[in-house]
């Protein structure tokens, strides 16, 4: 039966997309329903192939494709005057990117470029299809973790982490504070719980290697 996997796994999908096909066109043809199910079940004889092979990048390569081809589509018949679907091609991209690299993923140097570019791309975003709210922030803030963290950890420096977090967490709820509700200071609620994070960590860890 292991021999014949990969080809069942095709056969099936095969089949059950002409069955969902069928399906849709004669019991609704008004709307394209099929396109959900297939999808995933595209993923099912890709996925086998590549794992039984040890195909993990161009796995990575074939599902990123398949998921950005999925939104669009997505897009296209939902939504088409507005291409929401270009929000997530270039984050998609940045998964075989660093399939790719392999060891060279985890170095400062390939978070830095990925969350400067992913930063900078979003912001393009932002101008030119919202520019009234600057909504940038949010994926920046996510994105800036990413550094930040693989920062610390080679240096091993988690007290210092918990500081440089906090302020990052803080700067974060000012912006949005400022932008979103400027009449209503509120960002000192989330500040003060996320304040007890460092604090902790200096007396519960910090402290007690010094007292060593």
């Amino acid at each position: 039966m292991k021999k014949f996997d990969v080809g069942f796994a095709v056969a099936g999908s095969v089949m059950s997309i002409v069955f969902l096909m069928l399906v849709n066109f004669l019991t609704s043809p008004d709307y394209p329903w099929f396109i959900y199910p297939s999808f995933v079940l595209l993923l099912w004889p890709i996925g086998l192939y590549s794992v039984k092979n040890g195909k993990h990048k161009q796995l990575s390569l074939t599902y990123s494709a398949l998921i950005i081809a999925f939104l669009t589509v997505e897009n296209y018949i939902n939504s088409p005057q507005y291409p929401w679907s270009i929000y997530a091609i270039y984050p998609i991209f940045w998964w075989p990117i660093l399939v790719h690299l392999e060891k060279r993923a985890r170095t400062m140097t390939v978070a830095l470029a990925g969350s400067i570019s992913i930063i900078l791309y979003y912001s393009i975003l932002n101008v030119l299809l919202s520019p009234a709210y600057p909504w940038v922030i949010y994926p920046a803030f996510v994105v800036l973790w990413w550094p930040l963290a693989i920062f610390h950890t080679k240096k091993k420096t988690f007290f210092e982490f918990s500081i440089h977090a906090s302020l990052l967490i803080s700067v974060f709820f000012i912006c949005v504070n400022v932008i979103s509700t400027p009449d209503t200071i509120w960002a000192v609620y989330p500040i003060f719980c996320v304040l007890w994070w460092p604090l902790s960590m200096y007396y519960f860890v910090f402290k007690r290697k010094l007292t060593k």
